[in-house]
């Protein structure tokens, strides 16, 4: 007589389908290789900026700046990495962190304090997002159109209030802060900040239904919306985080250069959409990632940091991040076409 032996219970729950364990192994396979190949490539920088500039490249203070300049950018690359999943864009992004540091340092502004340039500097980064919301989402205008005009529009408006000039900060509050004393265990406050936003981010757009509804307004529009998705809420929604993101880079950017210019975030626009496209996000939208955009934040600020040190003109640098942004561009295409 056989005797049948039934597997444990709950067995059948704990082995899935050879297909299921196929593709989950695949979505993983291409996300570290995306992952690896960047940190390869900061590695590499790190060890040319080691061996042109030892003594220099690999000092702590050196390190510092680094991470320091890379977490004003990152932050408003974070805010971008969620417009362009959703298939948008935002060139504004420069000119709203140029137009909240002049609005948050003005003598008017400083007189209420820390609080006062704090609340200044988010609520002025909200309110461009708003418009940029509005007009696209609402307004049914081009996103490229939108954002161009905003650019235009803060740029000149942070002109008008500066009248061309710096307006330094006289609160001594906001200054302590880019101070070494205020370094927490050996890091700077804004790094901390930048750490952060950027694991915020990361919780929002995996682990949320914020998230999935951004990936899905970007992978087909047409269809989250007969999905039940509000897809011109969503899309507000996104330009404020944006406008917040903004906000926030020009407070950080007021503590580290210590006033407020018409001329702070200029081509920030750039250096955020090169940080996300390098990183892995679509530039069609329905995929982004937030780890891989910080890393492309991190090549870029070590470039210009290696340029720098070693008396590098400005034109190469240049060159060179159009040579990664392309090779970036050609390796996605390559991907999607492989997936």
């Amino acid at each position: 007589m056989t005797q049948h032996v039934s597997p444990p219970r709950g067995s059948a729950d704990k082995v899935p389908s050879v297909s299921e364990s196929s593709a989950w192994r695949g979505v993983f396979a291409h996300a570290d290789v995306r992952t690896l190949s960047l940190l390869g490539v900061l590695a590499v920088l790190v060890l040319i900026g080691g061996i042109t500039k030892p003594d220099e490249f690999l000092d702590t203070r050196n390190l510092q700046l680094v991470l320091t300049q890379a977490s004003v950018i990152g932050v408003v690359t974070v805010g971008m990495t969620f417009v362009i999943t959703s298939g948008g864009i935002d060139l504004s992004v420069g000119a709203i962190v140029a137009l909240a540091s002049v609005w948050a340092t003005t003598v008017a502004t400083q007189e209420y304090g820390f609080a006062g340039i704090l609340f200044t500097a988010v609520i002025v980064g909200v309110g461009c997002g708003l418009v940029n919301g509005l007009l696209i989402a609402y307004g049914a205008m081009v996103p490229f159109i939108a954002t161009l005009a905003m650019l235009a529009s803060a740029r000149g408006l942070a002109l008008q209030i500066t009248d061309g000039s710096t307006q330094v900060i006289t609160v001594n509050s906001v200054l302590d802060l880019g101070e070494r004393d205020a370094y927490v265990l050996g890091i700077p406050p804004l790094v901390l900040v930048f750490a952060v936003v950027t694991i915020i981010g990361w919780l929002v757009l995996n682990r949320t239904t914020f998230g999935r509804r951004t990936v899905a307004v970007g992978g087909n529009a047409e269809a989250a919306r007969l999905a039940g998705i509000d897809v011109r809420r969503q899309r507000l929604y996104l330009y404020l985080l944006s406008g917040l993101c903004c906000g926030i880079a020009a407070f950080l950017l007021i503590i580290l250069s210590g006033s407020g210019q018409n001329t702070n975030g200029n081509l920030y626009e750039l250096d955020a959409i090169a940080a996300a496209i390098i990183g892995g996000t679509l530039l069609s939208g329905g995929r982004g990632t937030i780890t891989g955009s910080v890393l492309g934040v991190l090549i870029f600020t070590t470039i210009t940091n290696i340029f720098a040190l070693n008396n590098l003109q400005s034109d190469v640098q240049q060159i060179a991040k159009g040579a990664i942004i392309v090779a970036a561009v050609l390796v996605q295409r390559r991907t999607a076409s492989t997936t």
